[in-house]
């Protein structure tokens, strides 16, 4: 027997898990300590319990997605309208040189993805599932490509990539710190300075702007905006497929984003920044919910083993590129050691879980105002931007069979 769960039940049961995942979350202190999203927590909770339900009645269940489908473009629109170029003009050197270590990273993280999955005789694409789309990129972009690797015949990579990604939240919270404590230690490193503050690049309308009230035409501005992107950015899709080249409906939908919150500076078009905030959060809670619930954990019983190897392979890599590169590049110095707790966090979870890194750290040793400007900067949209780049030209490749 199959019952069909459509339009509104989905989203109150997404909604319904993210409030248990809140409950369990702020009550299990190592999901707590380990930044783990409340919709993962709690998807994952309703998806074993669907799980058994079908196996103890001989019920199945299937989810209507749309909802899920246009949640998916709103946030990487919302990705995409935080992207000021003035940001990075404000980051200088130092965000350049923290931007092109990560690129770097993500080639290598993604290199020793696909040569071990060749090693276990797997199909080479299931290796960018272990790689950045999962690490690097997080829950979000392990579903969205997931997505498109099933439209390929590739099986379950949506699965292993939600998997994959939260190890990788639960291994940077654990590995940022203790990487961070070392080279502090062992170069006997201090805070040069506790002036600065993270706010130097907002203009005054938008300091201004997260105190006061949010009113409703910001809200519909927001709404318009967000619109406009995913339906523009759906128009260049098809005009691309058209002419034989196809690119993601979220990558697209992102770009226009892209585009248009920096014509909007230059015109001086204002967006509220906690709406978008608002947006962005929301899409993507229910978002990772819905896709949560709706997968087949069960698939990939016979895969522990790659996990565990895999996953150890990918956290050594990162210990030894933000120790041995990272830590280099950004001066050797006490600013430089802060922000590889932050990298750690960044190449295998998310930009919360480098904040994380670095917070407890700085409350430990001191203030770095540079690492709390830089970083955030790379992980909150630059590194997706560079990360969506970098796996086309992977999947580009010959061994790729076409990619997806």
């Amino acid at each position: 027997m199959t019952y069909q769960v459509e339009g509104m039940d989905f989203v109150i049961l997404s909604i319904a898990s993210i409030f248990i995942g809140t409950f369990i979350n702020r009550t299990v202190p190592l999901l707590k300590r380990n930044n783990i999203p409340d919709a993962v927590t709690g998807g994952l909770l309703f998806s074993i319990l669907l799980a058994v339900i079908s196996a103890q009645w001989n019920l199945s269940f299937e989810f209507d997605l749309r909802i899920r489908d246009l949640l998916l473009l709103v946030f990487f629109t919302t990705v995409g309208l935080t992207a000021k170029f003035r940001l990075l003009l404000a980051g200088g050197k130092a965000l350049a040189i923290l931007l092109l270590a990560a690129m770097f990273f993500l080639i290598l993280q993604n290199t020793t993805g696909v040569l071990i999955a060749m090693v276990f005789g797997i199909e080479p694409a299931y290796g960018l599932f272990v790689g950045s789309i999962s690490l690097a990129g997080g829950h979000g972009t392990a579903i969205a490509w997931g997505a498109e690797a099933a439209k390929a015949g590739l099986e379950h990579a949506e699965i292993l990539g939600i998997t994959f990604a939260t190890f990788g939240l639960i291994m940077g919270g654990i590995i940022g710190g203790p990487i961070a404590g070392q080279l502090i230690r062992r170069n006997n490193l201090r805070p040069e300075s506790e002036s600065g503050s993270i706010d130097i690049i907002k203009t005054k309308s938008e300091v201004t702007d997260q105190y006061r009230p949010t009113a409703l035409n910001e809200i519909m501005k927001t709404i318009l905006v967000i619109a406009v992107c995913i339906q523009v950015g759906d128009l260049v899709n098809r005009f691309l497929f058209d002419s034989g080249m196809l690119l993601p409906g979220f990558l697209t939908a992102m770009l226009m984003a892209i585009a248009i919150t920096n014509m909007g500076e230059f015109f001086k078009f204002k967006m509220s920044e906690r709406t978008v905030d608002v947006a962005n959060n929301m899409s993507l809670q229910v978002f990772l919910s819905m896709s949560l619930i709706s997968m087949q954990f069960a698939a990939l019983s016979g895969s522990i083993l790659f996990a565990v190897i895999i996953m150890c392979i990918q956290v050594t890599l990162i210990t030894i590129f933000t120790m041995w590169v990272v830590y280099r590049l950004m001066g050797r110095d006490y600013d430089a050691a802060v922000m590889a707790s932050g990298f750690a966090g960044l190449g295998l979870g998310a930009t919360p879980v480098a904040i994380g890194n670095m917070n407890a750290i700085t409350s430990k040793y001191g203030p770095s105002p540079k690492a709390f400007l830089v970083v955030p900067l790379v992980g909150a949209f630059f590194i997706d931007i560079a990360n969506a780049l970098i796996l086309k030209f992977f999947l580009a490749l010959p061994m790729m069979g076409g990619g997806f």
